[in-house]
């Protein structure tokens, strides 16, 4: 059983004991909590939280606890059911509400819920926010409303329709060049909520044909949740079989898009936010963000396009405070994550969507074509066990040593830049691992130089040992 507190929520494996996994008394104490922690920071006697759920097995029961833990704590609560993240993020700001909660454990197995905390702009907690909510958490000094104080329950189903007005009514979302084109389309939505949304919005945007794969949202995954290409192999052949024009694969919370080509080949999680940022650029020149471990491809498109690119710590939260920072126009994760400012600063699979499909409509080709005007470069991940009581930061430092000769960043770990190629190293914040993620225009190279620091660092560790 696991339970891990982190900027990016509580998230946890259900079942087990109390403060060992996600279990009902930890949710209350963390619904309570946030729910406390918000008010204290609105200064409000009253406030308001959305919550909203995806599909998984254990959603409705966590559900139940949200909502009356919050209603305890004096919160007046809008239930918006089965949802979608970018989707609650939206609905906060349309409600006027002071937070959110999302009860999804995002890409992870059936067996994991989470809880993921919005602030009253509708985006999660930024690192300070959230480290100061876990303090609240883990010193709680609760104080429950009395009856009459008690907070309010309703629920809100039109939500999602919002959602997919919202992202219509952009000006550079052309659903006549959409429908123009007669798109086919084959969609894995992994039986959770993206059967909700993504199937209504292809149908909003005019493809002509949708071809549905697990869009049934009763939180039985039909394989590993999360749209890597190893999962993916049904979506592949159907997109074959059913001669469509593209595939789309999104995560249970629908935040996250993965794209197939016409011939059944995978587009590139790195790919999808740049081939939609290339779109956005050619309309609206801006700058661009992604995180450290992203592909050189956006800065090259940025770049090419007259903007300028720039590199955040690894995370939605630090790409956003990048963006905003910035000024950016377009941004994201190379996990096909693309935050789109224009409409809200979160990931969010349904705008990608529309970007890319109005993308393809106007460049008159395939989707196989469109890939091939980017260029290629190749990511090797890879990481490396130490134990747990091992000086993480002492070897990213031993490296950045090695390495002072060339471009380091050290913004989230050591990035290093090389002609053409990267490495980045950063550690795990819930594991004893260092990731090692090598960049280059060839996965041999990349295969190379990310096994180069893999023995570095087992040097490192070789030498501290002997002392």
């Amino acid at each position: 059983m696991t339970l891990i507190k982190s900027i990016s929520g509580i998230r946890g494996t259900i079942g087990g004991t109390a403060g060992e996994g996600l279990s009902p008394a930890d949710v209350l104490r963390f619904s309570c909590a946030y729910a406390q922690f918000i008010a204290e920071q609105t200064g409000k006697e009253r406030i308001r939280i959305i919550v909203g759920r995806d599909a998984r097995i254990s959603g409705t029961m966590v559900n139940m606890l949200v909502c009356g833990a919050l209603m305890s704590m004096g919160a007046d609560v809008i239930d918006l059911g089965l949802s979608t993240t970018p989707t609650v993020e939206l609905a906060v700001v349309d409600a006027k509400a002071d937070g959110g909660i999302i009860i999804t454990a995002s890409h992870n197995p059936m067996q994991w819920n989470a809880l993921k905390l919005l602030n009253g702009r509708g985006e999660f907690l930024d690192n300070s926010t959230a480290a100061a909510f876990i303090h609240v958490a883990d010193n709680p000094s609760l104080v429950y409303k009395e009856v009459q104080k008690i907070g309010t329950y309703s629920t809100d189903d039109k939500a999602i329709a919002r959602h997919i007005d919202q992202v219509l009514a952009l000006p550079l979302v052309d659903t006549e060049a959409i429908k123009a084109a007669g798109f086919k389309i084959a969609l894995d939505a992994v039986n959770s909520t993206g059967g909700l949304a993504v199937v209504p919005l292809l149908k909003a945007l005019g493809v002509k044909v949708v071809n549905e794969l697990y869009c049934t949202p009763n939180g039985i995954f039909p394989h590993n949740p999360e749209p890597l290409p190893e999962n993916l192999q049904e979506l592949s052949q159907t997109v074959i079989k059913t001669k469509s024009h593209a595939g789309f694969a999104v995560d249970p919370d629908v935040d996250r898009l993965a794209i197939v080509d016409e011939n059944g080949e995978m587009f590139g999680e790195e790919y999808t936010l740049v081939a939609v940022a290339d779109y956005v650029l050619k309309n609206q020149c801006g700058n661009t963000v992604s995180n450290l471990s992203s592909t050189s491809a956006l800065r090259d498109v940025t770049t090419k396009a007259g903007g300028s690119y720039f590199p955040s710590a690894v995370g939605e939260v630090n790409v956003v405070e990048m963006m905003k920072a910035q000024n950016a126009v377009i941004g994201g994760e190379g996990n096909g994550g693309v935050i789109y400012p224009e409409l809200h600063y979160g990931r969010d699979a349904l705008v990608g969507i529309a970007l890319f499909l109005t993308h393809l409509a106007k460049s008159k080709g395939s989707c196989s074509r469109l890939r091939q005007l980017y260029p290629d470069y190749y990511i090797s991940k890879n990481k490396i066990e130490v134990r747990s009581n091992t000086d993480i930061n002492m070897i990213l430092e031993s490296i950045q040593k090695k390495y002072a000769k060339q471009p380091i960043n050290t913004v989230d770990g050591v990035r290093i830049d090389f002609d053409n190629a990267w490495v980045h190293l950063r550690r795990s914040n819930t594991e004893p691992i260092i990731r090692i993620y090598a960049e280059s225009d060839s996965m041999t190279k990349a295969e190379h130089l990310a096994h180069k620091l893999v023995q570095d660092i087992r040097e490192v560790l070789k030498i501290e040992r002997e002392k």
